[in-house]
């Protein structure tokens, strides 16, 4: 399941990245709308065919999609920055700024 919610939280930021509606990415696809939010949600696992062809689309390395470029390291740092990662991917872009300027001021 863990490897399915990275998945979908790394789909959703390559293509919010690029600037793509859900009806794009699932044009360029060849699957259903609903299909691509419930990957991006985590709720369904791809296909190999269909994992590849939505990298493919995206312009990445499948590998990517599944986590080759996650955080490194062991342990519950580790962990934790990934769990973070992927909830940050999942957010909109207004969601994003109010994230980033709150950890701006907790910070200091």
């Amino acid at each position: 399941m863990e490897l399915q919610r990275l998945f979908g939280a790394n789909v959703r930021h390559h293509r919010k990245a690029k600037g793509w509606t859900l009806e794009r990415l699932s044009d360029q696809v060849g699957v259903s709308r609903e299909t691509i939010g419930n990957i991006e949600r985590g709720k369904a696992a791809p296909l190999f065919e269909t994992a590849e062809k939505i990298a493919a689309a995206l312009g990445v390395p499948a590998s990517v999609l599944f986590g080759a470029g996650a955080l490194p390291g062991t342990g519950e740092r580790a962990r934790l920055l990934n769990e973070i990662h992927a909830t940050l991917s999942r957010m909109n872009d207004d969601q994003l700024a109010r994230a980033g300027k709150m950890l701006k001021a907790f910070l200091g």
